[in-house]
């Protein structure tokens, strides 16, 4: 569950730090592709053979219509509402080690309750509903995510939240706890970690062992050096799978769901680390968000 865009990608040849001339023209290598990190996770999902819907909202618009008919082509279920608002779009800035976006998340902000609490209903024999948290950033579409992670608890479904990102949870504060405890699996970035325990230099280790008091399992990424995944008082960490990096955009989104499909389909939790390492290392290799 969660977002779904247009994605604007532009690989810059130089580190986004210094690599924009402000004022006149840089030379970039730009892609026009489907986006949105729920949507870009069901897509990686899909690629694995793993059955996924995906719940969300586009806009009643052409690029609607496009980003459902590539979700379908991808062997996505869509149950998706379309809503009276543009279709949500994002502008990525990207280097091959960082990206920044531009976010504009449209029909997104829209998401009904009724609708996101049917799906998880309707969902026939799912086992596990997994949340890109931008939805409860916004107060236009958190009473839907909140209302299916209650939704699928009642229904016995497990349950995973991706933090998706440092500035909204940063300015969420304290409410981001909320929102993530009780939660069967947390992933979170390096970055993201550090403003959930606020510790702006912890350990990554340190980092993922504290949020085990919200989350029952802690996934933390660390890009280029792997990732870690703590379990109550066992960690395990994983190597990162050596690529020439391409552009970053869906890294984290193919990350999860390369695990989500290694542990859904009985993988212990080391070989599931290690399954998103994979798919995180695909994604990094090419240029846009999804397979």
């Amino acid at each position: 569950m969660g977002d779904i865009a247009t994605d604007v990608v532009a690989v810059l040849p130089a580190p986004l730090a210094g690599g924009l001339a402000l004022g006149t023209d840089t030379a970039v290598r730009i892609g026009l592709t489907p986006g949105g990190s729920a949507a870009n996770t069901a897509t990686w999902l899909a690629g694995t053979g793993t059955p996924v819907t995906l719940i969300g909202a586009v806009g009643a618009d052409a690029a609607g219509a496009a980003r459902l008919a590539e979700l379908s082509a991808a062997g996505v279920r869509p149950a998706v509402a379309r809503v009276a608002a543009a279709t949500g779009a994002i502008v990525v800035l990207s280097d091959p080690q960082e990206r920044t976006m531009l976010c504009d998340r449209g029909a997104n902000q829209l998401l009904p309750v009724a609708h996101a609490t049917a799906a998880v209903r309707d969902a026939g024999d799912a086992v596990h509903l997994h949340l890109s948290a931008y939805p409860l950033f916004d107060p236009g579409s958190a009473p839907a995510a909140l209302a299916a992670l209650d939704a699928a608890r009642q229904a016995g479904l497990t349950v995973s939240v991706d933090a998706a990102s440092a500035g909204p949870l940063a300015a969420a504060g304290s409410a981001a706890h909320d929102w993530l405890r009780g939660a069967d699996l947390l992933f979170a970035n390096l970055d993201e970690a550090r403003v959930l325990v606020g510790d702006p230099t912890a350990d990554p280790a340190d980092a993922a062992r504290e949020l085990t008091g919200l989350a029952r399992s802690v996934v933390v990424k660390l890009g280029a050096a792997g990732a870690i995944r703590a379990d109550g008082d066992r960690l395990l960490r994983a190597e990162a799978v050596p690529v020439d990096a391409v552009d970053p955009t869906g890294a984290g989104d193919a990350f999860a769901a390369g695990l989500l499909a290694a542990e859904l389909a009985g993988a212990d939790p080391l070989a599931a680390l290690r399954a998103g390492a994979a798919l995180g290392a695909r994604a990094v290799s090419q240029l846009g968000a999804r397979p």
